[in-house]
């Protein structure tokens, strides 16, 4: 019985960091936008959750028929309505005798007992989280937990809504009952959780957005979100001649547009973060010279390496290998200053400016 509850638990376990991976991006730009930073804790949470609901729904459906032309089961009904038939269950199976005290421990081993009490143990987490971190009210996680396992048991009766020909497991009211139960223990649970950790809905209180730092990796991400945007225009220009689309693009998308907004592009919007210049208003002067340096000057010499090819002649190998002198630079330069936090990259010590939370 417990070799049948560890190869799905497992099986979560090996997938969860590329459920975590693809996660985390969005995660991220919700926390941002949301709370403005990535509390850890908060964070801890989600993924713990995450991992929590990939191992509910593997013990739910694994292991799976082996084709998707499986056959019906041998039963008379997909369905058993009855409820807490789950009793009869433990004992018709049970071989508890009720005046020999010494046998009772003997319905702890029992298939049908500890199938009930996975039932309930399987939506407790559930409950918890509810309640600590949604701070949801009991008639809101009854009603979660009960719409949770609805969502399990008709995911099973449907063959997962028709990828296999017949369901490979039945649906059971006991079930529905059993983890709507499991939900509200793990609600009350949660009153115990909440006395040792810090109020979820707390987290943020007398928090100074102005002095925290704002992190490469939020750069990064609205860096990435801006070149979403751009790749596309930079497609259909770079028919006629990809360096020029390529320096207007830039010039209108990181200066002319952080301008008009006091430093936001689309990306640094999403992710609540903007270009902020030595005064109040961002200069066209600091943005020119940040831009310049970054985009213009080092992205276009890239871009016009790759736009005009690779020749073997003198010039064309002399200017490769600047190119890779300069690239190889700029990347480790890049990689000292995310490890010396407080320096700046050399395009924002050169323009005094600086990233802060919008």
């Amino acid at each position: 019985m417990l070799k049948f509850y560890l190869f799905p638990i497992s099986y979560a376990f090996l997938t969860f960091p590329v459920a975590a991976l693809l996660f985390t991006l969005p995660f991220l730009i919700i926390q941002y936008r949301r709370h403005g930073y990535v509390n850890k804790l908060r964070g801890a949470l989600l993924y713990l959750f995450l991992l929590y609901l990939m191992n509910a729904l593997f013990l739910v459906l694994l292991p799976l028929p082996a084709s998707r032309h499986n056959a019906p089961p041998d039963v008379s009904s997909y369905m058993q309505w009855i409820p807490f038939n789950f009793i009869q269950d433990m004992l018709r199976e049970t071989r508890v005798v009720l005046d020999k005290p010494s046998t009772y421990m003997h319905i702890f081993q029992e298939r049908a007992f500890l199938q009930v009490l996975f039932n309930v143990c399987l939506v407790v987490p559930f409950g918890m989280f509810l309640r600590y971190y949604l701070r949801a009210r009991w008639i809101r996680c009854l009603i979660a937990s009960f719409g949770l396992s609805l969502f399990f048991e008709v995911t099973q009766v449907t063959g997962i809504y028709g990828i296999y020909d017949y369901p490979y497991r039945l649906f059971d009211v006991d079930d529905l009952l059993l983890n709507t139960l499991g939900g509200l223990i793990g609600f009350i649970t949660a009153e115990w959780l909440s006395s040792l950790l810090p109020r979820i809905d707390k987290l943020d209180d007398n928090l100074d957005l102005s002095q925290k730092r704002v992190s490469y990796t939020r750069r990064g991400i609205a860096l990435m979100l801006d070149w979403i945007v751009l790749l596309p225009v930079l497609v259909i220009t770079g028919d006629y001649s990809l360096p020029v689309a390529y320096v207007v693009v830039v010039i209108g998308y990181f200066i002319i547009i952080p301008y008009c907004t006091n430093g936001q592009t689309l990306g640094k919007l999403i992710v609540r973060i903007r270009i902020k210049g030595s005064g109040e208003e961002l200069m066209m002067r600091e943005l020119a010279i940040r831009s310049g340096l970054l985009y213009v000057l080092l992205g276009g010499l890239n871009v016009c390496f790759v736009s005009t090819g690779f020749n073997s002649g003198v010039i064309e190998i002399l200017f490769a290998v600047a190119l890779f002198v300069v690239d190889a630079w700029f990347t480790i330069h890049l990689l000292i200053r995310l490890f010396n936090r407080d320096k700046k990259l050399f395009y924002e010590a050169k323009s005094g400016t600086t990233h802060i939370i919008s």
